[in-house]
């Protein structure tokens, strides 16, 4: 008798270990994940009407970037920011970047691409807290008066 609340005593503590543990690896996942800051179109069309101190770092490929692209944005033509290559087209811009005001980057869509320019430019480093993605990138943008085509 006593064996066996002694072997159920063991498995218990063991069933708590294995938990605790799962419930620590999914805790330290997800302290892990990216976070991004995103200015909203409404945000950035503020900002560019008020004269803000913002800068706008356009990742397009050139025939979209030709074809539609926001007033006073610095083009890179670096989308998708997968490669070296592309990485140095934002390289390229870094110099343009200095100061402490927001820098919103423009992607199509407002993920992947402008996460990973985000990623890079704080990893070459730009401070984190000055990054920004225009959320739903530029096929999101609903101000065609602020466009230049």
């Amino acid at each position: 008798m006593k064996k066996k609340i002694l072997a159920l005593l063991l498995m218990a503590i063991l069933a708590v270990s294995v938990v605790g543990c799962a419930s620590n690896e999914t805790e330290k996942t997800t302290a892990e994940e990216k976070t991004y800051q995103y200015y909203t179109a409404e945000q950035v069309k503020d900002a560019i009407e008020n004269g803000d101190d913002i800068t706008l770092v356009d990742i397009q490929v050139e025939d979209e970037w030709n074809a539609h692209h926001i007033k006073g944005a610095i083009s890179t033509k670096a989308y998708p920011v997968k490669t070296d290559e592309e990485r140095a087209k934002v390289d390229a811009v870094i110099p343009q970047l200095e100061g402490d005001n927001p820098i919103i980057v423009v992607c199509p869509g407002g993920k992947g691409g402008a996460q990973r320019t985000v990623e890079h430019l704080t990893e070459s480093g730009i401070k984190p807290e000055r990054l920004f993605i225009l959320e739903n990138g530029q096929g999101g943008w609903p101000y065609d008066e602020l466009l230049e085509k």
